[in-house]
């Protein structure tokens, strides 16, 4: 019986251990925390998970300032360089240095062509994601400490009717005191929240809303043992009913659905938006200026973030031009890894794949091949994030492999060869296993020497085809004759 009863506990305790652990995916740039500035926006050599790109980051840091302050609105920035060089790492800095109240909408260029809706709705939806409206309204709240909570439980007889539970609550400041009378829906929000004698409550009048802000300083010693996370806040003063500004930041985007559909803010949730009236967007604009004169709301400039900016066609960059000269439009920020390149939907060709009179519009922040010592630092940054453990023997054979192929390709190796460390049951990535991985998939300078070297062996090669347009050649001589 004991065997069983311990075998349940841990049972218990396994379970509750898996509902405790939260499950992270590990992305690209999962490590960026922000642009790594100082006060003065001089870049750092390391930080907030960056690594290089100095001239880079501080001209970010400038565009992330001015958009903080709301002096920079319709410009476009746009980051150009090479593959591999942390383009879409600037990107995601900007977007964590700006904070989740300013909204940031990343999108690719290609992604405009798979939508089902025409290519100019599916812009102007990614303009309004990217620019956001803060309201304010004022409400009445109650705020205290709670004194004592009674509740009164129903008859326990079957017979009975069942009957809602009913209580009170004593609330105080450090003014005064009173007793509210809850009902069950107060009571069940109030055993949600784990409220406790001791701890400062906010009730919203409007909504019944109640939210924990702490627990009193004067109850800091009722026990021995308390969380890391409790969290101590003083006795609310005068009045126990007050008013409070509250605050809402939506985007323009989420209006227009709320506008646009018969079931209101549950459309946000059910993903099928389609295309958007414009009389709708009209009548929204013109409330909103309604709501920014009255001093109710205003406008929060956000990025909207265009990777692969040169996958557009000439269509949308002509859209682009007219909408970044609208008093509405948020900051552009593009990144392009071409060189002078076919303009899509044209015959003509441009730097990055961009039409020369969109290119004007843009201030043009370009991007650097790493150096060998930095290479090694968004290696060693990228091993931690990824929780791999490796000597420094490996660190160096990486470092030189990323000289030698590309960044990309050296990250990919980390975590294949951290599986080929756990298989030889040890805990640091080794050399050898570095090696190993490198045998077992190749780069692309060795998949072209591969493919120079087989490719009469390939399907549809160059020789094939060549082959192929002789003999329908041939062919066709032999017909006419």
């Amino acid at each position: 019986m004991a065997a069983a009863a311990g075998d349940a506990t841990s049972k218990i305790r396994t379970e509750e251990a898996r509902d405790l652990t939260r499950i992270e995916r590990i992305g690209a740039h999962s490590h960026i925390r922000g642009l790594g500035l100082d006060d003065a926006l001089d870049a750092r050599k390391k930080s907030q998970g960056m690594v290089g790109q100095q001239a880079a980051r501080r001209a970010a840091g400038v565009v992330v300032q001015m958009i903080k302050e709301g002096k920079i609105a319709g410009r476009c920035v746009l980051l150009a360089g090479a593959p591999g060089t942390g383009k879409t790492a600037i990107a995601m800095g900007m977007a964590q240095a700006l904070g989740a109240e300013t909204p940031f909408t990343m999108i690719a260029g290609s992604e405009v062509f798979s939508l089902e809706m025409s290519k100019t709705e599916a812009m102007t939806q990614a303009f309004r994601r990217s620019i956001g409206v803060r309201i304010r309204e004022e409400t009445e709240i109650i705020e205290g400490e709670v004194v004592e909570i009674n509740v009164d439980r129903p008859a326990a007889n079957p017979g009975a009717k069942a009957a809602s539970r009913t209580g009170q609550l004593t609330l105080k400041t450090a003014d005064m005191e009173s007793i509210f009378d809850l009902g069950q829906k107060m009571i069940d929000s109030m055993q949600k929240e784990k409220v406790t004698v001791g701890d400062v409550i906010t009730i919203d009048k409007a909504t019944g809303r109640i939210t924990k802000l702490g627990r009193s300083f004067i109850r800091s010693k009722d026990y021995d043992a308390m969380s890391s996370d409790t969290r101590f806040v003083q006795t609310p003063e005068g009045e126990l009913t007050k008013r409070k500004e509250v605050v809402h930041t939506v985007t323009l985007h989420e209006i227009d659905v709320i506008n646009s559909r018969q079931q209101g803010f549950l459309a946000l949730f059910a993903g099928d938006t389609g295309e958007i009236k414009s009389e709708v967007r009209e009548q929204i604009d013109s409330r909103v200026a309604e709501w920014r004169e009255d001093g109710k709301g205003e406008i929060v400039p956000g990025v909207l973030f265009i990777d692969e900016v040169h996958m557009l066609d000439i269509e949308c960059f002509s859209w682009l031009n007219r909408a970044l000269e609208s008093p509405m439009a948020p900051v552009v920020v593009m990144a392009s890894n071409r060189g002078i390149s076919r303009i899509r939907g044209t015959q003509y060709k441009s730097p990055h794949g961009i039409p020369i009179d969109l290119l004007d519009r843009m201030v043009i922040i370009s991007t650097q091949p790493y150096r060998e010592d930095e290479l090694r630092e968004i290696i060693k940054i990228r091993a931690e994030e990824e929780d791999v453990d490796m000597d420094e023997e490996a660190l160096v054979v990486l470092t030189k492999l990323g000289t030698r192929t590309s960044l990309r390709y050296v990250l990919q190796l980390i975590t294949t060869a951290n599986l080929v460390t756990q298989k030889r049951r040890a805990s640091t990535v080794s050399q050898a296993d570095i090696k190993k991985v490198y045998n077992l998939f190749i780069d692309l300078s060795r998949s072209v020497e591969f493919l120079s070297q087989h490719e009469k062996e390939f399907l549809f090669g160059e020789e094939d085809a060549i082959l192929t347009s002789s003999k329908l050649q041939d062919a066709e001589i032999a017909v006419d004759e």
